[in-house]
């Protein structure tokens, strides 16, 4: 009798979200479970291998886990742990670390406005609460490693809507080797904190300085032939185009998956919007790409969709 063949096991999809307290782990995975992941919140590291033996087993191929310093004790493994996991010989896994972040401000207003207590608020010593900020400043020390392992989105500036929309548009669907995120911002809100790179075009002639444009956005047609017509704009789009499309490759091959371009100006509402809108045009050709434009809630009326997918 021939020898039977053992079934290859399947390939998990998993996404790691984590980050910071206050910054919507909760409202992320509620989006994943929406486009067909099996969710799991604030499983131990220590269960993360015997709980994708098991989901494995039951031939569950998309499985979304949130781990943060709620785990405190054992966060510190985590990163090993992940690295084992992928090198794995008897178990194909499909890697994504999701890190929402958010400035302490922004988490100190949340956390106020709900009134919840942050995990690390009470001293392991001492039975007081820890200052809040405090509390945020150790949690993103307890969380350093796994930032820079993983894609970061922050979360500051986004309502939840947004953020809700933008995970099912990353991660809803099969994901090609890399994704570019074109961002548009204006500088006079911050910049985004989970930018690879960041172009200022503030110098460029300014469509609000005329009344039939200031209305308007990048995206509208007549804003869109004004900003064409301007030398400087050309050369800007070219310039930021030729260092990406030399630089991607090289990128590629050192496995990155995502890279965001956030392009600034003043308002967010003109030259970076037009700049965002045309680049991601190009580079869709080649590569899956995503817009976001921060600033659209801003816009004046009519409103516009906030994100697109362009693949």
């Amino acid at each position: 009798m021939a020898p039977v063949t053992p079934t290859p096991s399947p390939t998990i999809e998993l996404v790691l979200i984590t980050g910071m307290s206050g910054s919507g782990k909760s409202i992320a995975l509620n989006a994943l479970e929406d486009v067909g992941f099996y969710c799991v919140d604030n499983l131990p590291p220590e269960l993360l291998e015997p709980f994708l033996a098991l989901e494995q087993s039951h031939r569950a191929n998309k499985v979304a886990i949130a781990m943060d310093v709620r785990s405190a004790s054992s966060l510190p493994s985590l990163p090993q742990r992940l690295a084992l996991l992928q090198n794995s010989p008897t178990r194909k896994v499909q890697l994504t670390i999701l890190f929402l972040d958010a400035s302490t401000d922004t988490l100190v207003r949340r956390f106020s406005e709900t009134r919840r207590l942050h995990p690390l608020s009470l001293k392991t010593s001492h039975d007081q609460r820890r200052a809040l900020t405090e509390a945020i400043e150790h949690e993103r020390e307890l969380l350093k490693e796994l930032h820079e392992l993983a894609l970061v989105m922050d979360t500051s500036l986004i309502r939840a809507s947004q953020l809700r929309s933008q995970i099912k548009e990353m991660l809803g669907s099969s994901q090609s080797p890399l994704t570019l995120i074109f961002e548009s911002f204006a500088f006079k809100r911050g910049i985004p904190m989970n930018a690879d790179f960041m172009f200022d075009v503030r110098m460029l002639p300014n469509p609000h300085y005329e009344p039939e444009l200031k209305p308007l956005t990048g995206r509208d047609e007549p804003v869109a032939t004004f900003l064409a017509a301007q030398p400087e704009v050309v050369q800007m789009r070219e310039q930021i185009q030729g260092f990406l499309q030399y630089w991607l490759p090289h990128m590629l091959r050192d496995h990155r998956s995502y890279v965001t371009v956030a392009i600034g100006c003043t308002g967010g509402q003109h030259r970076s919007v037009y700049l965002v809108e045309q680049l991601a045009h190009v580079f869709a050709a080649k590569w899956s790409t995503r817009v976001r434009h921060r600033e659209a809630n801003e816009w004046p009326q009519p409103s516009v969709t906030v994100d697109r997918t362009k693949d």
